[in-house]
């Protein structure tokens, strides 16, 4: 018809060539760097505590060629014989020291995170007990508890005389090597807490000093939330910790007068009255106490990334 024109098809834009990523070749580089720390994870590690846990379920003496299958009886043993499960209630001062260092530990790095006069003084001072080596720590502080030792001295410069035998009893012995754990110790969970505590923003405690928040409330609501993993760390190193004691009761009372711990015992068990397959039992039984231990604080108190801090 006249008049009308016809307009074009609008263009389509042409389709963008399809790219294809290329292929990614294997490579065996990044298996060749692994291939020696594997070496070594599994050859001293992996294989040992393979062969332990045979050896667990035999009577093998350490020395003899000949060893035969006992089955559980080891096991049976570990939990029937009173003089072998005691050793667990000697753990518990140790747990108890544990929360005692762990709360100290805590307490020092929140006050040394902020600014405080002489802090990089104090912050070595604290340290230094865990530079030290745990055999001197030892004879240090089986001098420390003799009858009319340091502690003696040092106690009747504040009005009480009488020497007392501070290692003699299985209390006072145990109560005693506890306190050398807590001070030798504390250090340790001091640089985990302070690490942690000084990686938080500091924008977050100019917010909390604007919105009129003391000391206490900036510590409930902005440091232990952010520091919540390392605080499961040093609870599961704790535990662990507690359960493998040996140098130091080892070097001051052998284990004598009621101190003799769960590793103590897997040793003169291995080595002295040469029962390996009972010592492997026990080193089996306590591995799995720390992983059972380790499991339950993952359950209870989850690590949480990306949790936030709680607002105050």
């Amino acid at each position: 018809m006249a008049g009308l024109t016809r307009t074009a098809p609008p263009a389509t834009a042409a389709p963008a060539p399809v790219t294809r990523r290329p292929r990614r070749r294997w490579s065996p580089t990044p298996w060749l760097f692994l291939l020696a720390p594997l070496t070594l994870l599994i050859v001293f590690t992996y294989a040992p505590i393979a062969n332990m846990v045979a050896y667990s379920f035999t009577d093998w003496d350490g020395v003899s060629p000949e060893l035969h299958f006992t089955g559980a009886g080891n096991y049976a043993e570990i939990f029937t014989r009173a003089d072998l499960f005691r050793v667990f209630f000697v753990s518990g001062y140790y747990l108890a020291a544990s929360a005692v260092q762990i709360t100290a530990a805590l307490y020092f790095a929140t006050v040394l995170s902020f600014d405080v006069r002489f802090r990089n003084f104090f912050k070595g001072v604290l340290f230094f007990p865990y530079l030290i080596n745990g055999v001197a720590i030892g004879f240090v502080f089986l001098y420390f508890f003799q009858d009319g030792g340091t502690l003696d001295s040092v106690l009747r410069l504040v009005g009480y005389h009488g020497d007392h035998a501070w290692l003699s009893t299985s209390t006072s012995a145990n109560v005693s090597l506890a306190g050398v754990s807590v001070w030798r110790y504390t250090g340790l969970n001091f640089v985990l807490f302070l690490g942690a505590i000084q990686s938080i923003p500091g924008e977050l405690y100019e917010a909390a000093e604007l919105d009129g928040a003391n000391r206490w409330q900036q510590f409930r609501h902005i440091i232990a939330p952010s520091i919540r993993p390392v605080i499961g760390l040093t609870v599961i190193l704790a535990v662990s910790g507690s359960l493998s004691v040996f140098e130091i009761p080892y070097i001051m009372t052998g284990g004598a007068t009621g101190t003799e711990t769960f590793v103590i015992q897997t040793v003169k068990l291995a080595f002295q009255f040469n029962k390996t397959g009972l010592a492997s039992a026990a080193a089996v039984v306590l591995l799995l106490i720390v992983l059972a231990v380790t499991w339950v604080q993952r359950r209870l108190v989850p690590d949480d990334p990306d949790r936030k801090a709680e607002p105050v």
